[in-house]
């Protein structure tokens, strides 16, 4: 039997679907994606901007300590909630790291991850990332809930959320280094 060059062609494309849908081949594949189509973020119009009225917030770092969330009252914090099994969560976790890198000392940070710790932390080891990661033991506050990750969110010292992103964003933008400089002079 002879396949015609449609069949061959059909068969190609089923195994390129049955390598990204159900192989590790397609988890990378769609974390490059990602990468290659992150855009800047977004800053939220002034008269939308919301505001973080409490900050009380139950989180626990890797090792089981309690984190403070108000001790981030009054700075310029910067909420990540993501997870390993997310691609669009890992595409963009680089330019976050190199931010972090950057902003650490003077922005909050909170890497909130929706992942087991044994998994966060092997994966955070594997990749050589030093990020404070938390888990949440309260609920979220309302502002910062999202029914989608990767999920990113931007305050300002007087808690108002000035971005507000859902999916890959290119985090070490010129953007988003301007906005966070003009945030800390405020």
């Amino acid at each position: 039997m002879r396949l015609s060059k449609e069949q061959i062609s059909n068969g190609i494309w089923i195994l390129a679907i049955v390598l990204i849908l159900f192989t590790p081949v397609g988890f990378h594949l769609r974390v490059l994606v990602g990468k290659l189509f992150a855009t800047s973020a977004d800053v939220v119009a002034v008269e939308e901007q919301k505001s973080l009225s409490n900050f009380e917030w139950g989180l626990v770092d890797l090792e089981g300590n309690i984190f403070n969330f108000e001790s981030y009252e009054g700075k310029v914090v910067l909420v990540n909630f993501w997870a390993t099994w997310c691609p669009p969560c890992i595409a963009e976790l680089p330019s976050l790291v190199k931010l972090h890198d950057d902003f650490g000392d003077k922005v909050g940070f909170v890497f909130v991850a929706n992942d087991e710790v044994g998994k966060v932390s092997q994966f955070l080891e594997k990749k050589g990332f030093q990020l404070p990661v938390y888990f949440e033991t309260s609920r979220t506050p309302d502002v910062l809930v999202s029914k989608s990750i990767p999920a990113t969110y931007i305050l300002s010292k007087s808690g108002k959320v000035v971005v507000a992103e859902k999916g890959a964003v290119n985090w070490n933008s010129t953007t988003t280094r301007n906005l966070l400089n003009q945030l800390l002079l405020e």
